[in-house]
């Protein structure tokens, strides 16, 4: 592995559970490797939502500047850091420059500076509640569970930081039928079923063919022309490339709460899969490394256990090895799709370097990946 920054991820989200931001912790030896990694990915900078940037353990300094900062991006100021001469400079340069600012790990009552405008306010929720006189609007951190984030709204919290609405969610039950519509068209296109069956299942829920016909002219397809009829999508695409398409009906098919936030995080991971594991596998299973992610929340996303839905829809063995048991040719690229949502770069650094795969593919991949699932629900 290169001296280059690792960056880790975690969606910001109102109290509705609707994603506000995205937040890059960037890992990073010092602040001349942060900036040339954060330069080397203006290209793909993921622009449908605001951007926090943490330097994880770096003290911010003017060097920071180095690096071309994008409209959309807010750069976070620890509250331990604001006495700090070269924090002091940063923050005076920012300001000048219009540059937003986030203020990370406050402790209610320490002192700030007067002139300083904070957009967000980041705090420990375990050591912390919101304080009537927050500076910002406050966003709670270190959640344990979708009960722990119903407490922090109800106690002032403007909303939450984290992954904890992949916790404490309720049991798992039958699938839905609206579900097992979806489930049913999938195993239809795998099977190669005729068009006019699949189109026969489609015309049972006009919103669903919408919405598919909707992804397959998404930028993200990179279409040449405008798909117009399921029919249309066969003769233009054929049945593999539809696929991945008809598994994204079914993750965005949930109306839980925390729905959005889910979906994003499922579609980044196969997104991330697909593109960091592609010049692993030939292209007829770039597909299947795409639904191995995007699956990997299925059983929260439709209420339900992830055998049940194995069991009904008959995936290939590598995808259904990963998500039951973690292991196989695909699971290595899963867990590393999982450790970019941790505050772990070392962690990251480790599983990435055992599939030798230098950091900046990890980083252009994560990005790329957001950007996607971000597109898709604009």
């Amino acid at each position: 592995m290169s001296q280059t920054s690792l960056l880790t991820r975690e969606p910001v989200v109102n109290k509705n559970r609707a994603i506000t931001a995205n937040r890059l912790i960037v890992h990073g030896p010092n602040m001349g490797a942060v900036v040339d990694t954060l330069n080397g990915l203006a290209d793909i900078w993921p622009t449908h939502h605001p951007v926090f940037v943490s330097l994880g353990r770096l003290i911010p300094t003017p060097d920071l500047l180095g690096w071309e900062i994008p409209a959309n991006t807010m750069v976070e100021i620890p509250a331990q850091a604001l006495a700090h001469p070269q924090t002091k400079a940063l923050m005076q340069q920012l300001q000048a420059a219009r540059n937003s600012m986030c203020l990370t790990w406050y402790v209610p009552g320490s002192p700030l500076p007067a002139d300083a405008d904070w957009r967000f306010v980041l705090m420990d929720a375990r050591r912390h509640v919101a304080p009537a006189d927050s500076p910002g609007l406050t966003m709670a951190w270190g959640l344990a569970d979708v009960g722990a984030f119903r407490q922090a709204v109800s106690s002032g919290f403007d909303g939450a930081s984290g992954w904890f609405f992949l916790h404490g969610n309720p049991p798992a039950k039958e699938l839905s039928p609206g579900h097992a519509q979806i489930v049913r068209l999938l195993n239809l296109v795998r099977n190669n079923a005729e068009v006019s069956d699949i189109e026969a299942v489609l015309k049972q829920d006009v919103a669903l063919s919408y919405k598919l016909l909707r992804y397959i002219n998404s930028a993200g397809f990179g279409l040449m022309c405008e798909i117009q009829s399921f029919r249309h999508a066969v003769s233009i695409l054929g049945y593999t490339n539809l696929n991945k398409w008809l598994s994204l009906l079914l993750v965005t098919a949930s109306r839980d709460p925390s729905a959005p936030a889910m979906m994003q995080t499922a579609i980044a991971r196969g997104r991330f899969m697909e593109e960091v594991g592609g010049s692993y596998f030939g292209k007829n299973e770039h597909d299947n490394l795409f639904i191995t992610g995007a699956f990997s929340l299925l059983g929260l996303l439709l209420g339900t256990s992830m055998q049940n839905l194995l069991d009904e829809m008959h995936l290939p063995d590598n995808v259904t090895e990963a998500l039951l048991y973690g292991q196989g040719e695909f699971a290595p690229f899963l867990k590393l799709a999982q450790l970019c949502e941790s505050f772990d770069g070392g962690a990251l650094a480790k599983a990435a370097g055992e599939l030798h795969l230098p950091a900046e593919r990890i980083n252009r991949a994560q990005l790329l990946a957001l950007g996607f699932a971000d597109s898709l629900q604009a």
